[in-house]
């Protein structure tokens, strides 16, 4: 295979991110990838710290593979990664030495929109247990910078009710996967520039947003992705995680809403986490106890996302309220 990265070539253009509160550094030949990483991280002239994480993407002139691009491919061996997006277009992880090393062709570095939506937010996924960040399956809003995580199964209603609440004014971060890690102490959540998904069955709830979806979204026929700008959402990119509530859908239930232990709220994150090096769970740990002990509730519902959503409001501001009273 030889120099199949081309580790020896040139890549003169670097920066260093904050990326979910992890500092990673970017080298690499291309002014394109540059700037969309700009728009996913968060640049800083941090030098007292060390990266994380060492990225070197080569642009490869000679590879001239176009779109439409194919589903990627990612397989595992032990502490290796391999991500396959298209023909000349790969990425390799190494989760001990903490490097990621790219070979791309010119037209897949210049999809900006592919960089931010795709190929970013699922090296967060591999990488984040070992940056110490813990990514769950859960949706985020914000307001005035307080958090709200709502966890649980697929089709539990993260992404309806994350739109409902968005229309609100809460600011959106994510509605399926969100990054949780300590900046300074504190413990944030971040959201990627992913798209908002919703399903058939949550569109119809939205009639006002029914023709944005027809006509902006890429849609597959079960399920509708578009930017979350495109429906006039206010896009958050962190904010400080200050409630967790585990959804389920109960049609004998109008709202119900319990607190939950912290054992059982462990329990719950623990097992939708991906399988990780001994390692990277224990960077994990400080983590998962500290959204263990923030308020969290199982919350039983049913009916118009909008009436679930100012109850999910009212008890956000509740709690909110009362931690200020706490603290101060």
């Amino acid at each position: 295979m030889g120099d199949f990265l081309h580790s020896r070539e040139c890549t003169p253009y670097s920066e260093t991110y904050l990326a979910a509160g992890a500092l990673f550094h970017l080298s690499t030949n291309s002014l394109t990838i540059l700037n969309a990483a700009r728009a996913s991280f968060f640049p800083t002239s941090d030098s007292a710290h060390k990266a994380i994480f060492a990225i070197r993407l080569w642009v490869d002139p000679r590879c001239l593979t176009g779109p439409p691009w194919p589903k990627p491919y990612v397989r595992g061996l032990d502490h290796i990664v391999y991500a396959g997006f298209a023909p000349g277009s790969s990425l390799v992880i190494d989760l001990k030495s903490r490097r990621i090393a790219g070979r791309v062709s010119q037209d897949f570095a210049a999809d900006t929109d592919y960089w931010n939506r795709v190929v970013f937010p699922m090296m967060m996924s591999i990488t984040a247990a070992t940056a110490g960040i813990v990514e769950l399956h859960c949706a985020c809003v914000a307001r005035e910078g307080h958090g709200l995580l709502l966890a649980g199964p697929t089709r539990s209603g993260k992404s309806t009710l994350s739109v409902a609440l968005s229309s609100m004014g809460f600011g959106f971060l994510s509605d399926d996967r969100t990054l949780c890690s300590f900046r300074q102490r504190e413990l944030c959540a971040y959201g990627l520039l992913t798209d908002l998904k919703l399903r058939s069955d949550g569109i119809s709830w939205f009639s006002s947003l029914a023709n944005e979806f027809q006509t902006d979204g890429r849609t597959n026929g079960r399920e509708c992705r578009l930017a979350p700008e495109t429906l006039q959402l206010t896009r958050a990119r962190q904010c400080k995680a200050s409630i967790m509530v585990f959804l389920e859908r109960d049609d004998s239930a109008h709202f119900d809403c319990v607190p939950l232990s912290i054992e059982e709220v462990k329990h719950r994150i623990q097992s939708e986490l991906m399988a990780e090096l001994p390692e990277a769970l224990d960077s994990q740990s400080a983590v998962i106890s500290a959204l263990a002990n923030l308020p969290c509730f199982l919350f039983r519902y049913t009916g118009h996302p909008s009436v679930v959503a100012r109850n999910l409001a009212s008890l956000c501001d509740e709690v909110v309220t009362a931690r200020k009273h706490v603290s101060g």
